[in-house]
């Protein structure tokens, strides 16, 4: 099922999307939780709790008159692996910079995260602003040491996810997070698809476009560390919690790898898609100066 959250009259709220209404979780259910971290928590009674009630129990609302936020809004971790498909692994390669022989992990800092349709800002600190279309994972229950053949039990849903970057930030420090950090660089969405609904997420086509120009396509199934192995790595570390969010990597054609670079400016609008899980689309606008 799709998760979203949603803002509409006023208020903020959590509901089931079908078609192209959303139904309202808490006004028929009022003993689930209030959010989607824990409804993915509940596990599959929620989920089970929420099939059997909606959308019959209400007429639903219409997406067109609804505001999707950012399903996730306040996430303990959000982390992001770096170099992750081959085809990106190759043109990084091209361009002089050596491919790890190991999972790359950095963070983005939680306060980036932004709504799947809102504006993402152009730092007036950065004229090397960039994109990556990722899948994103959202973990379902805590976990520790889980082994690769239980990791995928642990995810409560995915989402499609922009990796945007400062790259002259990034790259201007060996760790990364500040230049993956900036307000408004994390958009998220639409919704959580949940895991149940996916067969196979390394069987999943991805596309970023920029003003409607296709810079990236690729199937998940590219990707040199799989979710599963991913997962189980991070949980060698450290506890995993529900709501907690991963970006699983990019694929060959961000701004910085063309020739010549070709970075995002204000007015630009770009769109992330992935089948069956759905798109976002989000315009660069300039970062509001302080008064």
């Amino acid at each position: 099922m799709k998760l979203a959250r949603y803002s509409a009259n006023g208020k903020t709220s959590i509901g089931l999307v079908l078609d192209d209404k959303i139904y309202d979780i808490p006004s028929v259910l009022p003993a689930l939780p209030q959010d989607i971290t824990g409804i993915l928590a509940a596990g599959p009674s929620a989920l089970a709790t929420i099939r059997e009630a909606l959308p019959g129990a209400q007429a639903g609302i219409p997406l067109a008159q609804v505001r999707l936020e950012a399903p996730i809004p306040h996430p303990s971790k959000y982390l992001a692996i770096g170099m992750n498909y081959n085809d990106h692994a190759e043109e990084c390669r091209q361009a002089g910079i050596p491919i790890p022989n190991t999972q790359v992990w950095f963070n983005k800092q939680v306060s980036c995260i932004t709504g799947p349709f809102d504006d993402i800002h152009r730092p007036f600190v950065s004229d090397k602003m960039d994109y990556e279309a990722e899948l994103g994972v959202v973990i379902g229950q805590r976990c520790r040491h889980v082994s690769v053949d239980k990791a995928l039990e642990m995810v409560g849903g995915y989402f499609v996810a922009n990796d945007v970057t400062a790259r002259d930030w990034q790259h201007a420090t060996p760790t990364w997070t500040l230049g993956k950090s900036f307000d408004t660089h994390g958009p998220i969405g639409p919704w959580i698809v949940t895991a149940d609904e996916v067969a196979d997420p390394q069987h999943l086509t991805m596309r970023l476009y920029v003003n409607g120009q296709l810079r990236q396509q690729q199937t998940t199934g590219d990707m040199i560390y799989k979710i599963a192995e991913q997962i189980a790595h991070l949980s060698t570390v450290m506890t995993l919690e529900p709501g907690d969010l991963i970006a699983s990597g990019t694929c060959a054609g961000i701004g910085i790898a063309l020739k010549p670079p070709c970075f995002l400016q204000a007015g630009d609008v770009v769109r992330v898609e992935i089948d069956g899980i759905g798109h976002i689309e989000n315009k660069v606008v300039e970062e509001p100066r302080a008064a």
